[in-house]
């Protein structure tokens, strides 16, 4: 029995010893934790209409402007590097990142409380176009989240940055599936009497889970916690990174809240169809460009720290052409079969083909730029890797203020609809890529230009080949062979679809020589390493 018991804990406390093994795992768990949240997303639709939704995603506006700008501006671009840094140094690691866990905590507090006291005229201010029953609501719903919701996910989110740090992501990759099934149970069981807050009940008991899950992480770690609040050299430097990332977050969330904003000028529904259309975007961008994102960070600090410049610059361009490789495609993909897709993801009771027609639109004009913004992630995280979140800041509050400028332009005067927010997002992402990648050449001028642009154009070529080819099979399929008037029919017709999209990918890549062709035999040769991990596993087992 304690054979089995020592065999499971190294099994979920592993180290991942490369940026690949690092970036798979966090893939396959993001897979996993956004297809529970699709399932969330298809079970609220099929229990309330696209306007009622609007009232639910509308009250995370709040919330997740404090919790982004507490743990998107503060986790990844400094708190995992600082943590690196110091983490041979034990008292100095302990004192400086008890410090810095803290300090954001009484930050949250400060926030939350000045937040509950005046959202009463802070909700109609960002819904300018809800009736006044819908904003009521908004404040009640806003109001449970901040205080039973935002603790335990800054908490959680916390343990998450201590367990990359030190390259254990089993545990972390586990904790956002659990929060999502927890409201996944919620919404089905409480929804008949208590409607639109049982999914609300599910977030605040998903997020207790959340950071339940990850407590172990404390204790395999070299780091302990202190209710400390002191002056260190770690906290100082913390100080200093953090405040222009926290500048980029709050720039970024008022540019999300000006989206909520506009689109609440719009037609009823408008806010969901936007929302449900962004987050079906970012789901490949999360499972390759957020994932390879925070697996690079702790490798590129190493790296960079240890004065492995080639090296360092080798892994900018190859990381790059590696992501075009999977995104390029799939950014084709999710626009020619939006309309199937959106069905499949988002096609409850009450989801009424108009909000699928809008959405599927909505979804064609943020795919636009998907392989940029997946690839966003990773330059940003190269900017971190050497302390510098003040370049990243400066261009993405000039692309910010260029995406909330043409979305005003787009909704209020052209008066354009919902879809017209997603191209200004497209193109705004897009320069900001462009100008992050232009500014990291400087530094390391050394960087292969030109088999960058060779692979890149290969790629493009062999998608449009691909797309073309397999858009006109699927509109064959459609009606001839599949009846897509059923769900398990689309289904159906989609993987009959992206099975021959991506086998006429592949041999296209391979007949061409795309080099990145190989990274998928690399990635096979991962799998039957973990594959041989969880026989030995079992074996012992039994």
């Amino acid at each position: 029995m304690n054979k089995i018991i020592d065999k499971t804990r190294n099994f979920i406390f592993a180290k991942q010893t490369s940026i690949v093994s690092s970036a798979m795992i966090l893939a396959v768990m993001i897979i996993v934790s956004r297809l529970f949240g699709f399932l969330r997303y298809r079970i609220l639709s099929g229990y309330f209409t696209k306007e009622e939704l609007d009232i639910f995603l509308a009250s995370f506006r709040i919330p997740d402007l404090v919790f982004e700008i507490l743990i998107t501006g503060t986790l990844t671009s400094s708190f995992i590097p600082i943590f690196i840094k110091y983490q041979k140094e034990r008292k100095q690691l302990d004192e400086s990142v008890s410090s810095i866990i803290n300090l954001i905590f009484l930050l949250m507090l400060g926030f939350v409380s000045v937040l509950f006291l005046t959202l009463d005229w802070l909700i109609p201010l960002i819904t300018p176009g809800f009736e006044r029953e819908k904003i009521v609501t908004i404040i009640y719903f806003s109001r449970i989240l901040l205080i039973g919701q935002l603790p335990f996910l800054i908490i959680g989110n916390f343990l998450t940055g201590i367990g990359q740090a030190n390259k254990t992501f089993l545990l972390s990759s586990v904790a956002p599936i659990l929060y999502n099934l927890a409201i996944i149970l919620s919404a089905v069981i409480l929804t008949p009497s208590m409607f639109l807050l049982a999914p609300i009940v599910g977030v605040v008991a998903g997020s207790i889970l959340f950071f339940l899950i990850q407590l172990p992480l404390l204790k395999h770690s070299n780091f302990r916690y202190s209710m400390i609040i002191k002056k260190t050299e770690g906290l100082v430097e913390f100080t200093k990174i953090v405040i222009p990332r926290a500048f980029t977050v709050v720039v970024a969330q008022i540019d999300a809240t000006i989206d909520l904003i506009l689109t609440t000028l719009l037609r009823a529904g408008s806010y969901t169809v936007f929302y449900f259309a962004q987050h079906l975007q970012l789901l490949p961008v999360s499972v390759l460009g957020m994932a390879y994102g925070q697996a690079s960070l702790p490798y590129l600090s190493e790296v960079y720290h240890e004065k492995r410049i080639e090296e360092f610059q080798k892994i900018i361009t190859d990381s790059i052409l590696n992501l075009f490789f999977f995104t390029i495609p799939i950014a084709s993909f999710f626009i020619f079969a939006r309309t199937p897709l959106v069905r499949l993801f988002f096609g409850g009771e009450k989801f009424d083909w108009t909000a699928t027609v809008e959405t599927a639109v909505t979804l064609s004009f943020f795919s636009l730029s998907l392989p940029f913004h997946a690839v966003y992630y990773f330059l940003t995280r190269c900017f971190y890797a050497f302390l510098d979140t003040r370049t990243p800041f400066l261009i993405s509050v000039f692309s910010i203020l260029l995406n909330t400028t043409i979305s005003i332009i787009f909704v209020l005067l052209l008066h354009f609809p919902v879809w017209s927010l997603a191209f200004a997002f497209s193109l705004s992402i897009t320069l900001n890529v462009i100008i992050l990648f232009l500014f990291l050449a400087r530094k390391f001028p050394k960087m292969d230009f030109k088999f960058l642009t060779v692979e890149s154009a290969k790629m493009v070529l062999v998608t449009f080949i691909s797309s073309v080819t397999t858009y006109y099979l699927m509109k064959l399929l459609d009606g001839l062979v599949f009846n897509t008037s059923f769900t398990v029919n689309v289904f159906l017709l989609l993987i009959t679809g992206s099975i021959f999209f991506l086998g006429l990918y592949l041999f296209l890549s391979w007949f061409l020589d795309v080099k990145e062709m190989y990274l998928v035999t690399k990635i096979f040769l991962k799998m039957k390493e973990y594959q041989r991990k969880f026989v030995e596993f079992y074996s012992a087992y039994e």
